[in-house]
């Protein structure tokens, strides 16, 4: 269990208006589409921690500079509470490719009407948040 809450991050890469997403292997959540994302380091600023993350899991370069959401995901049960900041992507370098399959089962670009279910807690979030930036639709 848990003593506070702890910093995850994210990435919504958007590019010719499909969505990369990632299928989770583990905990929690497993076997849910998600965003690639992941923990923040003590004393990393966040938009290098999305950029570091992004890279580990699919191999890519991004520039993450526009945040879009701030989203929650606490779970009492298993003791867990996460606050992550999202990042909106629209350019990325080099080709995606699984980089962890110990952690992740199949990465793919999704329209954004077209989504994979089921999808993470904090995807939904992050989707409820670029639904409503009129610059996107």
């Amino acid at each position: 269990m848990q003593s506070e809450p702890r910093v995850g991050c994210g990435a919504a890469i958007l590019v010719d208006g499909k969505l990369l997403l990632i299928r989770r292997k583990k905990s929690p959540e497993a076997g849910c589409w998600g965003l690639p994302g992941g923990k923040v380091d003590l004393f990393e600023p966040v938009s290098h921690a999305v950029e570091r993350e992004v890279a580990e899991e699919l191999g890519i370069t991004i520039q993450a500079r526009d945040m879009l959401c701030l989203v929650e995901q606490s779970d009492r049960e298993s003791g867990t509470h996460w606050i992550a900041p999202v990042y909106l992507v629209t350019k990325l370098s080099g080709t995606p490719t699984l980089m962890e399959p110990e952690k992740h089962s199949d990465f793919g670009w999704f329209p954004l009407g077209e989504l994979p279910s089921p999808l993470t807690t904090p995807t939904v979030q992050a989707m409820a948040a670029l639904r409503s930036r009129a610059d996107i639709f």
